[in-house]
């Protein structure tokens, strides 16, 4: 049983800190922590406008959301990373060696699907990339 995720992408300030307030409204009531961080975090950034504006629309508030960067620390305190894109898990994992057995990709369980980077994209884009993060974030809930 994981009793931590960390959520990853590259600036922390779009996909993954919606990954992770959005799985942490689903896991509501469960003893899991759910936090985030980036491989290129934009530090002490609040999310993207839009990531939060779409969140609110769905009844989540990522206003205390600060971007964070990644770090040796953060890998061995979570039991289970999750990450946007297969780069991202190269790039994590050469980083940090100990991290390949408990990194995943976010959208493993639909179909290894990639949840692209809307960063400066349109509403559209962010709206796409919401649904397929929460999509993942349903089919990982059953594992947590």
């Amino acid at each position: 049983m994981f009793d931590s995720v960390l959520m990853v992408c590259a600036g922390n300030i779009c996909r993954s800190p919606t990954a992770e307030y959005l799985l942490k409204s689903k896991l509501a009531g469960k003893n899991v922590k759910v936090s985030s961080a980036g491989l290129t975090a934009l530090e002490g950034k609040s999310a993207d406008a839009l990531a939060q504006e779409l969140a609110k629309e769905q009844g989540i508030d990522m206003s205390e959301h600060q971007g964070r960067q990644l770090g040796a620390t953060l890998v061995s305190q979570n039991s289970l990373i999750l990450v946007m894109e297969h780069r991202h898990l190269e790039d994590l994992c050469n980083r940090y060696p100990q991290a390949r057995g408990k990194t995943f990709l976010l959208g493993k369980w639909i179909g290894d699907k990639e949840i692209p980077d809307p960063y400066r994209q349109s509403r559209e884009a962010f709206e796409h990339v919401y649904e397929l993060i929460e999509s993942a974030c349903g089919a990982w809930q059953k594992y947590l």
